[in-house]
């Protein structure tokens, strides 16, 4: 089944048409500058360096391959030259974290989604084709992509999708990113279903399997690990020490809630259940109020940081307003 998996990626990368340079001159300048900062602050702070810096300070020294050199290591790795297959590796991992960056927040840490897609840069290095005339860093992207998404959604999810609906939802995903390059606004279910000619329910419902959840589990401060969805009331698991009693959590959601505007009060009370409101993925609340799945989110990411700025000026931080008893 994994094979059949696998073979299918192959296919799909095999038939895709490249347009040169593409995705080089996209991303070169922006990875290096990048890397650069964040080499700067882990030499700024040395004594605060976290596994992810070290891993960023050690990729650091890894030169770029030309155009020219990609070709000569590509041809020799192909030959099995083990040498030119880790150069063609090394030389591209600051690709992956600019890709791995992209998807965080989604279940996984950075670490883990870097790992991951290394695993697709070698697999794209095992694969690649020199001769076909584009850059092996647009070949790369399709292969980074593709392991890193797979992985977030295997391994975040409670109940682990089928692997043939874990296809499907990628096709829509895939058509997605597509679209987002051609239209002047984010692909609805809408857009999708008419590119790939098949009914929007079926779309909906794929593209809610893949609805970011873990925005409820955004901190609420800059250093604190609770967010919202640790402060909203849940009656089975009162009593244990540190948790908030109930009537004084809802008189304080109740007033940071209020200090919002009133469209972002509405759509944290849509997407979280506040309020009367039942919970809704951001398309349905998008649809609901008459705004786009990406200003909801948009909207959304705005109004948490404006209860995080709240609780600030309050002296307040996600600890304190724990009780101790």
């Amino acid at each position: 089944m994994r094979e059949e998996a696998e073979n299918e990626q192959d296919n799909e990368a095999d038939d895709l048409e490249f347009s040169g340079d593409v995705a080089v001159d996209e991303g070169r300048e922006e990875i290096d500058a990048e890397l650069e900062e964040a080499l700067a602050n882990s030499s700024k702070y040395q004594r605060k360096l976290d596994a992810t810096q070290l891993y960023l300070n050690e990729i650091g020294f890894s030169p770029l391959l030309t155009a020219e050199e990609e070709v000569f290591f590509s041809r020799k790795a192909l030959q099995g030259d083990m040498k030119a297959r880790q150069r063609m590796i090394e030389s591209n991992l600051r690709l992956v974290v600019k890709i791995a960056r992209r998807y965080q927040n989604r279940g996984l840490a950075l670490l883990d989604l870097i790992e991951e897609g290394n695993l697709g840069l070698i697999r794209a290095v095992e694969k690649f084709d020199p001769e076909r005339g584009f850059r092996f860093s647009t070949y790369a992207t399709w292969w980074i992509r593709q392991t890193i998404e797979r992985a977030i959604m295997n391994q975040t999810r409670t109940i682990r999708l089928p692997i043939h609906v874990v296809k499907e939802l990628n096709i829509y995903l895939r058509a997605a990113r597509e679209l987002a390059q051609s239209l002047e606004h984010e692909p609805t279910a809408e857009d999708i279903a008419r590119s790939l000619q098949c009914p929007v329910e079926d779309v909906t419902k794929m593209l809610r399997l893949n609805e970011r959840i873990a925005s409820v589990d955004t901190p609420l401060s800059g250093e604190g690990e609770k967010g919202l969805l640790d402060i909203i009331a849940d009656e089975s698991e009162l009593g244990p020490e540190g948790i908030l009693e109930d009537d004084d959590l809802r008189e304080r959601l109740l007033l940071w809630l209020d200090n919002l505007s009133a469209k972002q009060k509405e759509v944290l009370a849509r997407r979280f259940g506040l309020l009367g409101y039942e919970p809704a993925t951001l398309e349905d609340v998008g649809r609901e109020i008459g705004l786009t799945r990406e200003r909801v989110r948009q909207i959304q990411v705005e109004a948490l940081r404006r209860l995080r700025d709240i609780m600030s000026q309050q002296g307040l931080s996600n600890e304190s307003i724990f009780s101790d008893d």
